[in-house]
């Protein structure tokens, strides 16, 4: 049976059709589609935990207990992960434990583009990477049965263009899916395997470093690492059989096979499925019958310094991009210079098709904005009207650095806020400073940071920006919601009780929409010699409970005076209007309001000065 799936329903499938029963992640662009389509599958048990290491700790705990399992993260994910990647890589398991990473090259949703294939190394862990849709899916059986074979927990990484591209892809119509024993099973205790103090540990690195002696014997013989002669004509009149082609040889892996199969197609190519251990004798043999031997890889040159190493006389990343994301026109771009194109081969960049288009002025960069009607944006008028140094923090709320509300100043990784807004303060800079980060990246990574303040006696103001959602990767569910991954009702944290009991006593609930009670609290906070924590909860404005709400505002044309402190917020319902003519011939804008965008969350009616903005009438006609 075939169907039309991305790369991360393929995966989801995968897992599925492997049996995995127990699945767990924590939600990042690109890894997040991967558990949303799992979950609803039958007969899998599968969850959002609070961060990455706490779901491959839940991962490694059903593989200890016999059961298939899964963990889920994207790349920057197995940092907050490291520590349970690397127990996990010395006591092995005796069932499979394969953790999915999706690498971001290009960064498209994220603050780095780190190559987890360094973390496979560092680890001593197997890592496979699937070329297309199908192979994501088949691959995840095949990871299942290597993690089994081999005692070892299995990295499958993807990138984005294999998470988020659509393909073709062959399901199996007789698979049923994990199957759960009907009586629970035993723990099989074994304390000198799963026990890992020094003195174990001792005996079971060498244990760790055997197996990936076996690895890298078996790599030269498993089937994911494929060998693609060139045929080429004949040379001479007198013979008709092709002969392999052998001017240039290929080493390549993921979508970068891709590209250069496309760009390429008369190579000859060592498609590599495990990028680690690399199959050196399988190289040796492939480089062996070339005259040529270029790498192309993404990102990191992994591969060619595992060739180099092996003694294999190599070519690539002088030619090839180091940074970015691969694509056919970077792998011709790199081919080009590498002397095995024509500069004629190189594909012309033009703007558009036409005579016409090609002379059209450049489109305007379109940089990403807070929607409208969201609750962060109150947060950050009332924070630049105080001139306060804002550390920020991931999540949606990050887009308030850019212009024109330009209210962020600090921004490393999750739950990096609370302590830089510490750092600063105990530094004795002059400006107040406070940290924000959103409700489940609070729950991430933030809680230990704030512990910290109140354990040291800091005297940092943290807004946790509480929107009920992890909004931006797509509205999961968190700690704080009172729902699973799967739907089902639970427990919610209680914001202000759980602050509180960390040893907070300045602890405030306020609605972000409502300027004037964010002003003056957030103004006796920063002034407080103690720590404080704002909580400003209010729905994302995406959610369904938020939509039902939504009605327009409008501008008095008539009261406007032109002075654009409303379009000051960078609200994309609000946008110059009228033109009016000042002093000295200086031209200002009235504002108007897109009632179609407009959620009516009226922050820009309390920055008017003219009180000039308000709900539109009935009598208003809204356009279609």
């Amino acid at each position: 049976m075939k169907t039309l799936l991305s790369g991360n329903q393929a995966l989801a499938r995968g897992a599925w059709e492997a049996g995995v029963r127990v699945a767990a992640g924590y939600p990042g662009t690109p890894s997040t589609e991967i558990l949303e389509n799992f979950a609803p599958m039958s007969n899998v048990y599968a969850e959002w935990c609070p961060n990455e290491k706490v779901a491959l700790d839940v991962a490694a705990g059903a593989a200890y207990a016999g059961t298939r399992a899964l963990a889920v993260m994207k790349h920057v994910g197995v940092n907050v992960a490291a520590d349970a990647l690397f127990y996990a890589s010395m006591t092995g398991m005796p069932a499979g434990l394969v953790i999915i990473v999706a690498d971001d090259p290009g960064m498209h949703s994220s603050q780095g583009e780190q190559d987890t294939r360094r973390y496979a190394k560092f680890a001593r862990l197997p890592c496979l990477e699937p070329s297309d849709t199908q192979e994501a899916k088949d691959m995840i059986a095949v990871a299942f049965e290597l993690s089994e074979r081999f005692d070892t927990p299995v990295i499958v990484r993807v990138t984005t263009r294999i998470s988020h591209s659509y393909g073709v892809v062959e399901l199996d119509p007789d698979a049923q899916g994990p199957v759960w024993p009907d009586d629970s099973p035993a723990y099989h205790i074994d304390t000198t395997k799963y026990v890992m103090v020094p003195g174990n540990a001792r005996r079971r690195h060498p244990v760790m470093e055997q197996r990936m002696e076996d690895l890298a014997a078996y790599a030269n013989e498993f089937p994911v690492n494929r060998v693609e002669m060139a045929k080429c004509p004949a040379p001479s009149a007198s013979s008709s059989t092709p002969v392999p082609g052998t001017s240039l040889g290929i080493v390549t892996h993921g979508v970068a096979y891709q590209y250069a199969r496309e760009v390429l197609p008369e190579a000859s190519f060592l498609r590599l499925g495990m990028t680690y251990p690399i199959p050196r004798q399988m190289v040796a043999d492939f480089a062996a019958k070339v005259d040529r031997l270029l790498v192309i890889e993404e990102l990191d040159p992994v591969i060619e310094e595992e060739l180099r190493l092996a003694g294999i006389e190599c070519e690539g990343k002088q030619f090839f991009p180091l940074i970015g994301e691969l694509s056919p026109d970077a792998v011709r771009e790199g081919a080009v210079a590498a002397g095995v194109l024509e500069e004629t081969d190189q594909v012309p960049q033009v703007p558009g098709t036409s005579e016409s288009a090609r002379h059209l002025p450049a489109l305007p960069p379109r940089p990403p904005v807070l929607c409208p009607g969201c609750p962060h944006r109150g947060v950050f008028a009332i924070t630049r009207k105080l001139k306060l140094v804002v550390n920020g923090d991931i999540g949606c709320y990050t887009l308030g650095f850019l212009p024109p509300l330009a209210a962020l100043h600090t921004c490393g990784c999750m739950g990096a806020s609370i302590g830089v807004a510490h750092g600063l303060s105990k530094a004795g800079v002059q400006q107040k400073n406070v940290a924000v980060i959103g409700d489940s990246t609070f729950f991430h990574t933030g809680l230990p940071a704030l512990l910290n303040i109140a354990y040291n006696k800091g005297t940092a103001t943290t807004i946790i920006l509480d929107n009920r959602t992890t909004a931006m990767t797509g509205h999961q569910q968190h700690p704080g919601t009172g729902y699973t991954l799967q739907e089902e009702p639970t427990m919610a944290v209680d914001l202000p009780t759980l602050i509180r009991g960390l040893g907070i006593e300045h602890v405030h609930v306020v609605d972000p929409y409502d300027l004037q009670e964010v002003e003056e609290t957030l103004r006796a906070c920063v002034e407080c010699d103690e720590p404080s924590v704002v909580i400003a909860q209010r729905e994302c404005a995406l959610l369904p409970a938020a939509r039902s709400r939504y009605q327009a505002l409008t501008v008095d044309a008539e009261s406007c005076i032109a002075c654009g402190l409303c379009r000051q917020l960078g609200c994309a319902a609000l946008f110059k209007g009228e033109q009016i003519e000042r002093s000295g011939g200086r031209i200002a804008y009235k504002t108007t309001i897109d009632p179609l965008l407009c959620t009516g969350c009226e922050i820009c009616a309390q920055i008017c000065p003219r009180s000039a903005i308000s709900f539109r009438t009935d009598t208003e006609e809204v356009p279609a």
